[in-house]
This record gives structure tokens, sequence and C-alpha cells, in this order.
């Protein structure tokens, strides 16, 4: 869970206060935010578009007019599962734990003291609506409704009991009695934040349209593949069908892509490739829908006891694996700006447990400002992939969270997900994460010519799923089904056993549908113009053979040898987007060969921004380059290439060069390398700072080092 700061505005009063005309600022520029607390602070200016002011409370106009005086655009983002509501919780019966999510034993799941994991009845909503009142009227251009979360160990509570009743008609059964029981359960808690979520954003949007005002209403959550891992059940997908849901924040980070899993075998962190499927699995449930995603960046996680070293280390696998996804180009560049440039954490290298604490070094700050102002430049047309075959993708549905507890949890690893996805990720192929729930939109499956999916571990909700994947196949497309039948959910009543009323299972409705026989389980077999292939097998089991990934492979490689084409593999992912090289190297791969890349680069990674002539990467390696030579045949022979700053402006100018303007956090080191045609004779600022020079005649690059400031320092580059 990404840690919220504490308010203690946050839990008075909800009346609307006066709004000046000035306040209410028209939509702005969104394409990268971040989240914080309190008030503007010229330590935390890191030149965002977006600043995403935490928590309401009756200080909210001020805190939000803090940051749009300084040119930021103001969003608002509070819990929606959990918060600052003791104003809810606490009442003059003293706290209202039955509403709290509850385990068997009885024990509240709490976020803190006198904060619940709620249980979202009518009256919890109704006090949402009003809680987000205050920002609708203060001007803010979109509310971000933060992690709807339910525990699968809950569902002893008096308020799940009373829905439980509510919505099947029939008496609350223990979720941990039966697989049926449990199953039933996580599709109740499914439903009822899908239902807040969609009450309180038609209140939000009813309100702002009332005061002929527009504003947007998104859900910062975790991905499917953590929450199912983790054992959290939220709306994911489902919250595509409210018309008054704009998008996502994909939070993903760290703290969630260092969950290990099984691959051959072998139990471990994989950070990069499970930030990659994690990203990915976000991006598909909003790809067919034409609605916004942002990509999370965290430079640090909420585990305080790692050190920088290690946080750098990892911060770099995520945001890597963030930019191999070149459909999204929006970002939350950090969360809790205050926690990364005012916190202190162990020094690098020393144990976590370690008293001896500093706060950021000087020089991943000044890495950190460069990524994120290249971030700021992701929305870039032309894109080139050097990889393995493209066009495989593994399919996933909510379901996926439905059988993550007692009495027949399904495999803790995830291994159902892991053991389809990791032998292709691995081995260099892109793998794309398709969203089951979206097969009814057009062009969900168009990218690709081989999916792969399993009912083990989840199943499908509607039939209508089924008809989609028939449809595709005969059209063409091919389809890896791995699964033994052996889950017990597939007996859970639903539409594909008449609610119970005999013993099909998802697999056999699916399987039927397609009319394939015994003789896919040993090859592919013909489907109209596509082809199926059958292993009777769980993919959970796959995955701790050491075989198992080189299996899964092969029928992928059979049926596109159906197709006329064959299946490449490589032990890296590389790909360019505009100017910038992004690539990623994998250990346990095909081989342990460097990646080597040579041309003519800024390194990005480096805190100097040097020029680089051949950057090797070795398994486990990452970068992110500037391609100069890339820029240049483009015409940019007067550009900024990278700069640990926010660069606004930019520009030609008469008797200049270029000019432009730069802003960041004050306390901390910019660096810049520009490109030009030849050495500039003078560099001028306005207000003057000493800004020290450096012309490479190799790269034909200026490189500029000074002091970040919190104020727009506008340079003249002739």
């Amino acid at each position: 869970m990404k840690t919220m700061l504490s308010l203690t505005a946050a839990v008075l009063a909800f009346a609307a206060f006066p709004v000046r005309a000035a306040d209410i600022a028209q939509p702005g520029p969104d394409r990268t935010s971040f989240q914080e607390g309190g008030g503007y602070s010229t330590k935390l200016d890191i030149g965002s578009d977006m600043a995403m002011v935490y928590g309401v409370g009756t200080d909210f106009a001020a805190r939000a007019q803090s940051w749009r005086e300084k040119g930021y655009t103001v969003g608002m983002m509070t819990g929606i599962a959990w918060g600052g509501y003791q104003a809810y919780y606490v009442g003059p019966d003293g706290f209202k734990k039955d509403e709290v999510q509850t385990e068997k034993s009885g024990k509240l799941i709490l976020h803190g003291e006198n904060i619940g994991y709620n249980v979202p009845t009518d009256g919890y909503i109704e006090f949402l609506k009003k809680y987000m009142e205050p920002a609708v009227d203060a001007g803010a251009q979109a509310i971000f409704f933060e992690e709807p979360e339910f525990w699968t160990r809950a569902g002893w509570s008096a308020a799940f009991k009373q829905a439980w009743q509510d919505y099947y008609g029939e008496p609350w059964q223990e979720p941990d009695s039966t697989p049926e029981a449990q199953y039933r359960a996580s599709r109740l808690k499914y439903e009822l934040y899908f239902k807040a979520l969609r009450e309180v954003s038609k209140h939000v949007k009813e309100r702002a349209a009332a005061q002929g005002k527009q504003i947007e209403c998104h859900v910062p959550t975790h991905s499917l593949i953590n929450y199912s891992q983790w054992g959290i059940v939220s709306p994911e997908s489902h919250l595509m069908d409210i018309k008054e849901m704009d998008g996502y924040i994909a939070q993903v980070w760290t703290g969630t892509a260092r969950t290990r899993n099984c691959y051959q075998g072998k139990l471990a962190e994989r950070t990069f490739e499970t930030a990659y499927l994690e990203y990915g699995q976000m991006l598909g449930m909003v790809r067919p829908t034409g609605r916004k995603v942002w990509f999370l960046a965290d430079p640090i996680e909420d585990n305080p006891n790692y050190s920088w070293n290690n946080y750098k280390r990892n911060y770099e696998c995520t945001v890597i694996a963030s930019l191999f996804w070149p459909e999204v180009f929006r970002y939350e560049v950090m969360p809790w700006p205050g926690r990364i440039f005012q916190g202190t954490y162990p020094k690098v290298d020393l144990d976590s447990k370690s008293n001896a604490k500093e706060g950021i070094p000087a020089e991943y700050a000044t890495q950190l400002l460069a990524v994120i102002n290249a971030l700021n430049d992701m929305d870039q047309p032309v894109v080139s992939y050097d990889c393995g075959t493209r066009g495989i993708g593994v399919i996933v549905s909510d379901s996926l969270m439905f059988q993550r507890a007692a009495p027949k949890q399904s495999d803790g690893g995830l291994g159902q997900f892991y053991g389809l996805a990791l032998p292709f990720v691995k081995t260099g192929v892109p793998l794309e994460v398709v969203q089951m729930e979206n097969l009814p939109q057009a062009n969900t499956l168009a990218t690709c010519r081989v999916a792969l999916l399993s009912y083990e571990g989840q199943k499908p909700l509607q039939p209508e799923y089924h008809e989609q994947l028939n449809t595709w196949v005969r059209a063409g497309g091919c389809l890896l089904f791995v699964d033994d039948n052996s889950d017990p959910y597939h007996h859970v009543r639903e539409w594909w056993n008449d609610q119970g009323k005999n013993d099909a299972t998802a697999s056999d409705d699916l399987l039927k549908r397609l009319g394939v026989t015994d003789a896919a389980k040993a090859k592919p077999e013909a489907v109209g113009k596509g082809w199926v292939r059958v292993i009777a097998d769980r993919p959970s089991v796959l995955q701790k053979n050491p075989d198992g990934a080189q299996t899964v492979r092969d029928a992928v490689a059979g049926l596109l040898k159906k197709c006329g084409e064959k299946l490449k593999t490589q032990n890296y992912l590389k790909l360019q987007r505009g100017p910038y090289v992004i690539a990623s190297v994998m250990e346990e791969s095909v081989s342990d060969e460097p990646l080597t890349i040579k041309g003519q680069f800024v390194d990005l990674f480096d805190p100097m921004l040097p020029v680089v002539t051949e950057k090797e990467l070795k398994p486990g390696e990452r970068v992110l380059l500037f391609d100069i030579a890339w820029a240049r045949r483009q015409g940019m022979n007067d550009k900024v290439a990278a700069a640990s700053t926010r660069v606004r402006d930019e520009r030609r100018a008469e008797k200049a060069a270029r000019k432009f303007t730069t802003r960041g956090p004050e306390g901390t080191r910019a660096r810049m390398r520009i490109l030009f045609k030849e050495e500039p004779k003078t560099v001028t600022t306005d207000p003057s700072v000493p800004v020290a020079t450096q012309w490479d005649k190799k790269s034909r690059t200026l490189w500029l080092d000074f002091d970040n400031a919190a104020k727009d320092i506008a340079f003249s580059i002739e």
C-alpha cells in the first residue's frame, strides 16, 4: 500500500467554502504528476504538471491554491477504502467497528489508529460524497479515489454479513467454509467497491456540472496481478463499466514488483519482469476503452528499512519496465516527494537494521530529476523494437482475485499467471497482458496472434467471453489452453454449470464451443482458420519444473509454425521511443551474453549526463539513453537532450540559438546536455546564477552544471 501521510485537517468539517474566480483554473496539462499532503514547498518543487493534493479538510482550498500559484494543475487524491475519516469511524457510540473489514478471529483490519479498511455501506458512501465536495468546490481538475481494497481474509463483520444477505438473498456463509463461499464472498467484495465508486464519482460529476465545471474521476490502484498475489479484491477492470470513470493510475513500484515468484523451480525477486507484467496488465484494462492511464514510478518504497542503493537499483528496474509500453506517456513521477527529498534512510551498503541514516544522496537526486524530465517527453510517435516475437499475449480475468483464501487457496505464488508469462518475458518476448473482461470490446485481441489462457486460479465471469474467443480463433487466432480441470472452483455455482445443476466446468464450455478434441493435447488442432493447442497440466506445476517454461514455449512455437512463423527468443528487450533508447538484459535467459549498444548517446541514469559511444549491459542491467544521432537525423540540432531539472518553453529566438526555462527543487543540483551545430558563445540567465559550462567537440553538445531553483530560471544561449 502507498502509505498515507497524516493530515491533521482531514477530519474536520466538510462544508463548502467560498471560492474566488481566480481559484478555478481551466483544465491544464496532466502528463506528469505527484501526490503530496501539504502545501507548496520549495524543496518539493519538481516541476511536474499536476500536484495531487492529498485529503480534503477545511484547509484544502489553501493547500491547493499554494500549488496552483506556482503553476501546477491541481487534483485531489484520497483513499476510498480507508483514510483520515475519523469523523465517520468514531462517533458518540465509539469506534464503528461493525463496518470495518474483520477477520475470522474478530481482528479488525486497520490502516492506522482508528482508521479501518471499511465495508462500503450506504452510510459510508454518503459520507464520502460529502467529503469530496470541498475539492470540487475549490476547482480541483480531477479527483483520484485511491486503492479500493477488500482483503480476502476478511468477511466476518456485521456490515459484510448484511451485504451478503442483501446481494445474494440468502444467509451469510463463512467465506472459508467452502470454495464456493470464498468465491461468492470475493465476488461480493468486488461489487461493493464497484458500487461505491460508481455512486461517489457520479455525485462528484454532478456537483461539478451544477457549477459549470468539468472534473475527471480516476482510481489509483495496484495491478490485478499484485492484488491477487497479496490477497486483496478490488473492482479493477470492472471500473470501466462506470461511465463517470475516466481512468487509472497504475500503482506499480518496488514494493509490489519485488514480490517473489517462481521460475524454472526457483523462487526469487524478479523486480523488472514483475513490474513489466504489472504495468502491462494495467494497460490491458484501459487499452480498448481509450481512457487515461498513468504509470507510477516511486524512487523508494513504503518499507523504510532498505538502503538508498537498494531503492536506486529497484527504481531503475521499475521505471525501465514502465517505458516498454509506448502507448502510455502519462506518469505519476513519485508519491510523497517529501519522504524522498526530506526523508532519511539507511546509508548505502549498510545493513538495513543499522541506526546510521542519511538523506537522499545528491547524485541519486540528480539522476531522478533527469529521468523525471525525460518522462515529460515520452509521447513519441516513432517507436521501434529489438525483441523476440511480438503478438503473444496471456489472458487474465478479475476473477483471479476470487480464489485467494481458505479453504482452497489457489497457488500463493500466482503460478497460474507467472507459469505462462515468465517463460516469454525472460526470453525477450514482449508479452502482452489481455484483460478478459475487455473481450467484448472491439480490437482487444487485435495485436495478438497467440493467446495463452488457463482456468486454474481464475474463471470467466460471462459466457460472452467464450464466444468472443471462439470467433477470434476461427478467424485465424491461435489459442494455447493450459489446464487439467482439477481446480475445485470449477464447481462453484456459476453460468457454465447452470448454477450448480450439473458438473460441467468453465474449461468444458470453452473447448466445446471451439470443437476441439483430445488430439489438441498432442499437437495444434485446426479450428476454422485458427489453431488450438491444449496442455493438460497446471501452470502452477509447470513453473516449478525446470523444463516447464520450455514446455510452454514449445507449444507456442508449434502454433506459430502453423502460421508460417518462428518463435524468436533472445536475452534482452530493447525499445526506442523517439530519441530514447530503453533496454534490459535478462538473467535466467537463453544466454548470459552482454548486450552492446553502439552510437552516440547521453546516459540518463548517470547523474553527470555523460556522452557515451558504447554501452555494455550484462544480465540484470538496464539503461535509458538519449540517442544523439537519431535526434540530429530529425533536425534537432539545437535541442535539450537531457536535464536534471524541468525544462519548459524551449524555443528558438532571434539572435539566440536557444531559449528555455528551468525549475527544480531547492537544494538539488541541475545538469544539462544540449545539442548544437557549433559551440555557443554565451550563456546568460535571468535571474543571474553561477553556471559551469563545458563544450564536447565530438558530440557537439554543451554541458551545464548549476544549482536548481524553485523558480523559473530563463536561459538564453547564443
